[in-house]
């Protein structure tokens, strides 16, 4: 099936920390970089270009820092259609497969939601606006997003779709079928020993041989 006229073909790839947040810092609409991540993803088109990146970490909030939970704490695109989904998705793809159980992200009053949704993200939460973000432990400088409401989001274990199966390409190769082992002299078959420890040779002819041959 062709794909519509004008669409663009999407890639996730990781990203390192310091790439991600100088593309933040140069598209993010009301936000700076954060401190740090657990890990961060981009999205190219066809051609490599870079057109969104997503930087997932612990959640700010520490009621909600359980160790199995991860926040997408920065997502910034450059308008590409579909870009913000695919990165949501993805974004929840990595996480489950590292084993957490859930993840959350905050939108503010007037963004729809409408990539997290195709996501397959939902509603969890809609807080009140905030007269800001300063606190003695921990002092915050205006951000500009105070006073704001947001909602915030989340996808878990329990409603996410079952992630598709492994691809043949990643099989784990030691859980294929083992060779049998076989002698360096007539190549035949070797059983264990009855000592129970691997055995070299077929049988005690070949091993009198090897010894006269002086292989053994």
């Amino acid at each position: 099936m062709s794909a519509p006229p004008g669409a663009v073909r999407l890639h996730i790839y990781p990203m390192k920390f310091k790439a991600a947040c100088a593309y933040v810092d140069r598209i993010h609409r009301h936000h700076d970089a954060p401190q740090g991540h657990q890990f961060s993803l981009g999205v190219r088109t066809d051609a490599g270009l870079l057109v969104g990146v997503a930087i997932v970490g612990r959640p700010v909030s520490k009621v909600l820092d359980n160790g199995l939970t991860v926040e997408v704490t920065r997502l910034a695109t450059d308008g590409t259609p579909n870009a913000c989904s695919a990165l949501y998705a993805a974004a929840w793809r990595t996480a489950r497969s590292a084993g957490y159980r859930r993840a959350i992200t905050y939108t503010q009053d007037g963004e729809s939601g409408a990539s997290l949704r195709a996501a397959g993200w939902r509603k969890a939460a809609e807080l009140p606006a905030r007269p800001g973000w300063d606190a003695p432990s921990r002092p915050r400088r205006t951000l500009g997003t105070e006073h704001v409401v947001r909602t915030r989001w989340e996808i878990t274990t329990h409603n996410a779709p079952p992630l598709p199966p492994p691809c043949d390409e990643t099989r784990d190769e030691t859980r294929g079928p083992r060779r049998r082992k076989r002698c360096p002299l007539c190549r035949k078959p070797v059983t264990a020993a009855a000592t129970g420890r691997p055995a070299r040779y077929c049988s005690p002819a070949c091993r009198q041989r090897a010894y006269r041959q002086g292989a053994a």
